[in-house]
């Protein structure tokens, strides 16, 4: 899940207008509508620290790196699991393949 889509799933689940949230945080109205909607992805490690506290989830949760999260596929961890017993050299080839399949999703949009 993107952290833009995952703003919006946490903002509503807990209520908050974009308003709320922005006060809470110390941003503007428009900087939360921006990450909410993607406009803007790459907020500081700070603005995002009082994002995930204002939501009660961790840094990890918030920009979907949390494998224990409650939205997280059990396939792609264990995947995930599995990926720490190969070698590096067998990882940089896994890592290429899903470069390459990303790259194909990502020009098949444009």
């Amino acid at each position: 899940m993107t952290l833009a889509a995952k703003l919006k799933e946490l903002r509503l689940r807990k209520n908050k207008s974009l308003q709320q949230v922005a006060d809470e945080v110390g941003a503007s109205k428009n900087h939360i509508w921006d990450l909410e909607t993607g406009k803007s992805k790459n907020p500081s490690i700070e603005l995002l620290t009082k994002i995930a506290k204002c939501f009660g989830v961790s840094v990890s949760e918030l920009i979907g790196e949390n494998p224990t999260g409650p939205s997280e596929d059990p396939g792609v961890v264990a995947m995930y699991r599995e990926l720490k017993e190969l070698s590096p050299k067998d990882r940089e080839a896994i890592q290429l393949m899903m470069d390459h399949l990303k790259s194909r999703i990502s020009g098949s949009e444009k």
